[in-house]
């Protein structure tokens, strides 16, 4: 470590101490090629098909000649010591010694002959994992922090998928639907979760309840009326104290008010339900990517099983199953049948809060990169 040098009024002094400043550290990711397996750098862009032999593993084959082989496991999302060690000392005995984590939480570990994968697929099931998740299967659910990070969460978003994939978990393990399904939750409606064909995100249906004593003290006025996507905030005097009021007229109940100002109070064991989406997709591979659409609200937030949500996910998955043709994504699903032969096909109840008549939306944002004329 370089220590800085006191006193030095000289122009020498002033010299030495910017030869001996340390450089700056770059912030960003790292490299990922150091820590790839060595048969992938040595192909590096030279792979000329894959196989998916069975769920939870692909095989890619190199013009060289040479193959790599790929096994998924699903893990819990917010993993502890003792399951990172048990997952990498799975890696150095049975696999190769590299491994890489999906945005799914889902671990996979890189192999160069055949014969290692079914050492590690048993070792990874002995251990409790399950191997699956490939092709057209439900993947594991994404979520958010929930209550363990995130500083604003309605409900545990991890709780949520526990509960769901006990129940979906033989659709990880094999490949029966259309097409892959994507699951997102999110623990607020801020939805930092993202798209997904089937999306459970918090609801909350009051607007936020105010401690007009802590205001003054805690948030930074300005900074909350400014967070409001629908100007429902305002600065307010309330017995003599700064203070916000809020135009409940306004107001979506979105929750954004909450994390700059706490006393802005939003989470209530009454009032925040759970919401179910579909249709949301970031591919931009066979048509352009598509913002999920409320299909049922004010859904239960029973924790700690959630009943009421995974039943619904459920029954939209099934008759997906069922009524999609193959390759399909949900999204493309119901665009060839329609949202009214949606609802009617899964029962799900069409009330006005599902009609999108709000101003400050666009009709169709053009998220897409396909050229228009």
């Amino acid at each position: 470590m370089v220590r800085a040098q006191a006193g030095c009024r000289s122009g020498g002094g002033r010299d030495m101490n910017l030869q001996e400043m340390r450089r700056p550290i770059e912030s960003g990711c790292p490299d990922g090629m150091q820590y790839m397996h060595p048969s992938m750098i040595r192909n590096f862009g030279q792979w000329k098909y894959h196989e998916h032999p069975r769920p939870g593993v692909l095989v890619h084959h190199a013009e060289s000649g040479e193959s790599i082989w790929t096994v998924k496991a699903g893990t819990q999302r917010i993993l502890d010591v003792y399951t990172l060690r048990k997952l990498c000392d799975i890696g150095d005995q049975y696999g190769d010694g590299h491994v890489r984590f999906t945005m799914r939480s889902n671990i996979e570990y890189m192999v160069d002959r055949e014969e290692k994968v079914e050492p590690l697929i048993e070792a990874l099931e002995k251990e409790g994992f399950v191997v699956g998740g490939t092709a057209n299967s439900v993947a594991f659910i994404s979520h958010t922090q929930g209550w363990l990070h995130c500083d604003i969460p309605g409900t545990d978003a991890s709780g949520v998928v526990k509960a769901m994939m006990d129940e979906l978990i033989d659709e990880f393990k094999h490949c029966r639907m259309p097409n892959r399904v994507h699951i997102t939750t999110s623990c607020c409606q801020i939805n930092c979760g993202g798209q997904g064909d089937i999306a459970i995100n918090v609801q909350h249906t009051k607007p936020p309840k105010i401690n007009h004593s802590l205001v003054a003290n805690v948030c930074e006025r300005p900074s909350v009326v400014a967070r409001c996507p629908v100007a429902a905030i305002r600065p307010a005097m309330v017995d003599g104290k700064p203070s916000l009021e809020v135009d409940e007229k306004k107001c979506i109940c979105c929750g954004a008010c909450y994390p700059p100002c706490p006393p802005m109070q939003i989470n209530d064991p009454e009032h925040s339900k759970l919401a179910i989406w579909v249709g949301g997709n970031h591919s931009n591979a066979r048509s352009k990517p598509s913002f999920q659409k409320l299909v049922a609200g004010g859904v239960p937030n029973n924790p700690p099983r959630w009943p009421e949500a995974t039943a619904i996910v459920k029954k939209i998955l099934k008759t997906y199953q069922q009524d999609a043709k193959d390759w399909e994504r949900v999204n493309e699903w119901v665009d060839r049948i329609g949202w009214p032969r949606f609802f009617e096909l899964t029962g799900l109840p069409f009330t006005k809060y599902h009609i999108d008549n709000w101003r400050g939306s666009r009709k169709s944002l053009n998220s897409s990169t396909h050229i228009r004329f």
